[in-house]
């Protein structure tokens, strides 16, 4: 056998992750997402959005997106507990989990509901590049009112991800697989991807 010491970095986020299992009310429900139109969207604008942003056009900016006009229809997700109160934050500050040199960490996209496309899709390159090296700062780690989860990078089709805490909730994405489904009475093959 053999004892490393974890890093400070690593040792808050096993701190974190236990305190919301022993502390929060959690609760996984999982739907399906048909992709067909993300994808269409990304072939016709993907040569113009990277040659203007110089970045490729994925699909977190989408669930980004998604997520900030979500929270802002449903403030109370986008809310945490402090003692016998609610917070609510009238700003989207969402947490992407990023796989890193050292593990997975959670840089936050500060103030998402104000950035475009192409914003978010530089700002996520930036912190996986900077994940995989060990150069992100502490502070980029923390203060997130939203995570989202992509575990459909390393092949998952289902997880129960972990509330962040405080935060109230997170968005799992799993892998994208053509599979056949039922649309207008016909069975038809479309990018799905189950969502938690």
């Amino acid at each position: 056998t053999r004892t490393v010491r974890m890093s400070p970095i690593r040792r808050k986020i096993a701190e974190r992750l236990v305190q919301a299992q022993r502390e929060a009310a959690l609760l996984t429900t999982f739907n399906e997402i048909d992709l067909s139109r993300v994808k269409a969207l990304r072939s016709e604008h993907q040569e113009a959005f990277q040659a203007r942003y110089g970045v490729k056009l994925g699909i977190m900016s989408f669930f980004v997106k998604a997520a900030v006009e979500a929270l802002q229809m449903v403030p109370e997700i986008n809310a945490g507990v402090e003692g016998d109160s609610i917070l609510y934050h009238d700003y989207c500050d969402i947490g992407i989990a990023v796989g890193g040199g050292k593990g997975l960490v959670v840089p936050v996209i500060r103030n998402a509901e104000g950035l475009g496309f192409g914003d978010l899709e530089r700002i996520i390159a930036d912190f996986a590049k900077r994940a995989q090296a060990n150069k992100l700062d502490l502070d980029e780690l923390q203060g997130g009112t939203f995570t989202i989860s992509n575990g459909g990078i390393f092949g998952s089709l289902l997880s129960t991800p972990i509330v962040n805490p405080p935060q109230s909730g997170v968005l799992g994405l799993h892998a994208i697989q053509d599979r056949p489904v039922a649309i207008n009475g016909q069975v038809v093959i479309r990018p799905m991807m189950y969502v938690a």
